[in-house]
Order: structure tokens, then sequence, then C-alpha cells
């Protein structure tokens, strides 16, 4: 897998002043969770689910959440599980250099238990499990049916808990239901590969539903549970983790309320103007906003409920030429005993020793991601990598 991969050697060439690295599914998980990007999820209920999973592989997607939970019916939950087996079976007979990472979103751990027996040498084909309403509580027995199913497997399987139960919205148990989260994942750190935020059920327990004009962070009450989830989990002092952006669930054209919130200034003439009409209609502003406000929050990758959303999070996700000078500066070797210099790009102040960790993690973003060239901008990338079908 090669983010980008998609698209061709001489476009690549000239969008990218370094290419995203090469990866696999046995790579570092350090890398791994980096490299996540929009982790797109689709029921398991899906007919023709092997298929669809290889074709979104092609149009550039590297992480897929196949859904036994809140996509679909608990009626269905049988046929789904049945349909999923055999899906999987498929695609384990198939080539399995053209897949992206695979994991399964389980109701239970006794369901995952169940998963894993059945599907039998069909899970050399997943990286993990997706474990919802993640707690202390029932963190631990998840955790536990999932080192059986890697037994089994024969090779590592790993967990991507959801952060969304009550006891963590509501104040008075937030703080104790963050350090039980804390404790379960710190000790298990080597299974655990990212975070993944809930924000539909945070929005859920209070009645709210966010509009297509607004972004998670506007919604207060929940901007305060990601703050607080960053501030536990999101440390750059080696105990946090990777936490993924929030799902943006629109897609169809609606009626507006509100004016556009994407610039015309970076979308100049022809094609451009007609990509940045096309966002606009379908509602795309708002997720490019909540990409840029995730980004600003400590949180990488997404959670991506349409096909149309993977493109803008990959796009988004491309380390700017700027970026990478800053990051390379800060942590030339000369520079070990700190201190303050102007940028290369005479816009601001990078001061050694408070810009480290930034500087690390947009390093490290760079390998998965890649760097743009210095006059490519992140409408080249939309550009790019975007299917005109997909808009």
């Amino acid at each position: 897998m090669q983010h980008f991969g998609h698209i061709a050697p001489a476009e690549r060439a000239r969008l990218f002043h370094r290419e995203p690295r090469a990866f696999a599914a046995d790579s570092p998980p350090e890398f791994l969770a980096t490299a996540l990007g929009a982790t797109l999820y689709t029921p398991a209920t899906r007919p023709r689910l092997a298929e669809d999973v290889r074709k979104q592989a092609a149009r550039g997607t590297v992480s897929m959440v196949l859904c036994l939970e809140d996509s679909i019916s608990d009626e269905d939950v049988p046929a789904a599980e049945r349909n999923l087996v055999h899906q999987l079976g498929v695609l384990a007979a198939g080539p399995a250099d053209a897949l992206p990472l695979l994991f399964v979103r389980v109701r239970t751990p006794e369901q995952l238990s169940d998963l894993a027996r059945r599907l039998g040498p069909s899970l050399r084909v997943l990286s993990g499990f997706v474990l919802p309403k993640f707690t202390e509580k029932c963190g631990l027995a998840f955790l536990d049916a999932l080192a059986a199913a890697e037994s089994a497997a024969g090779h590592r399987l790993y967990a991507m808990p959801v952060l969304e139960s009550p006891e963590l919205l509501h104040v008075e148990t937030r703080h104790e239901a963050l350090a039980g989260i804390a404790r379960t994942v710190r000790a298990h750190r080597d299974r655990v590969l990212a975070l993944r935020l809930g924000v539909t059920d945070f929005c859920s327990a209070y009645g709210l539903r966010r509009p297509a004009d607004l972004t998670a962070y506007d919604v207060r009450i929940v901007a305060s549970v990601i703050a607080d989830v960053v501030n536990v989990l999101g440390r750059a002092d080696g105990t946090g983790f990777t936490i993924t952006g929030p799902v943006w669930e629109y897609f169809p054209v609606a009626e507006r309320m509100f004016k556009p919130q994407l610039r015309r200034t970076p979308f100049v003439g022809g094609e451009a103007d007609e990509l940045r009409d096309a966002l606009i209609e379908r509602d795309m502003d708002g997720l490019l906003r909540e990409i840029a406000l995730d980004r600003a929050n400590g949180l990488l990758g997404k959670t991506c409920i349409h096909p149309s959303h993977v493109a803008p999070v990959h796009a988004l996700s491309v380390v700017t030429h700027e970026e990478y000078s800053d990051a390379e500066d800060i942590l030339r070797p000369e520079r070990g005993g700190g201190g303050v210099l102007r940028s290369a790009y005479t816009n601001k102040m990078n001061e050694v020793k408070p810009h480290r960790a930034w500087a690390e993690r947009i390093l490290r973003r760079a390998d998965a991601f890649g760097v743009a060239r210095e006059d490519v901008g992140f409408v080249d990338l939309l550009a790019a990598v975007t299917p005109q079908d997909a808009l």
C-alpha cells in the first residue's frame, strides 16, 4: 500500500517533493496508526462487500471497517455475520496485496470470539477489530477475546477502541472513565493501534445532531469531550495514542442556511473553480473545515462513511513544503540545545524545544502521506486524487 499510489507516477512526481512511503499490514504499528488516513466504514450486509473493498482500495482507500454494529439493525445481525464470513473468504482467496487494512466492528466480545472461530483461515485478511463503547470494564473482555483470536490467526490483530460511552460524556463520570480507559489501553499498548471518537453517540445522549454548516468543534459539549480525551490520551510524551477525527455524516445536497466556508482564493481559474463549486454543492466545505480543526486539536485521520470523503482527508494530510522545512530545521542535530530561529519562509518563529514534538509528528506524517512540492497546495492535491464521479 502507498498513499496516492493509485495515481500515475508522473503525476506523483509533479505533486510531491517527497513521496509517501509504501507500507504493508505488518509495518510498524506507529507508522500504521499515522497512515490510517480516511477509514471508510461500510455495513457488513452489503451483498458485494468483497468487490466494494477492492474497488475502494483501487481508488486510494487504505483502511476500511466492515461494520456489524450501529450501521445495521439488530435483526440483521445474523445475516450480516454470514455475509461477512463469506465475503472475507472471497477476499482471502484473492491477492492480498490489493487489499486495504481491514477491521471488523463488532458488538460484543462474544461476537468477536465467534467470528474468529467461523472465519478460520480467512482471519489472515484482517488487521484487527473495532471495539465499540469502550470502557475499562468492557475493554478488558474485548482485549482478552482479541488476544485469543490473534493466537488463532497467527498474526498481529490490532484493537481500535471507540470512545463513545455516556460515562465519558457526562461531566460527573468523565474523569473516572477516562482514567480507567487510560489504564486499560496503556496496559495493552502493543495491541491498541488507535483510538476512535464516537461523536454521533455523544450528540445522541443530548438529542443533538450537528448540521452540515457546523463542525464537531462548534458543538461545545462535544468539543469539551474531545479536548479531555486528547488531554489524557493524546499526549506527546510517549504515553499518548493516535486519536482519529470524528465522522462527517453528510454527503447529499441539502439546502444551505449559511454562506460557504470555503474561500475562493485558493481556487483560481478553470477546473479549480469547478472543483470548489462541486465541493460546496456536496456540503464538503464543512468537512474540509472540520479536518483542519481535527489537525489543530491533535487528531489524525478520520472516520468516513462515504467514499467521496476519502480524497479530502488524504489531500489535507499531505505535509506542506513549509511544514516540512520548519520541522527539518527544528530537528537538526546541532540544535539539540534549543534556541530560536526564523523560519526559512521568514514568516514565523521556530522555537526548538517547544516545537520539537510538533516537528516529530510532522515527519511521521510526511513518511505516511508525503511532502508537497513548494508550489503545490491542497487544491492541486485534491483535484489530482478526487474521482469525478465521487463529487
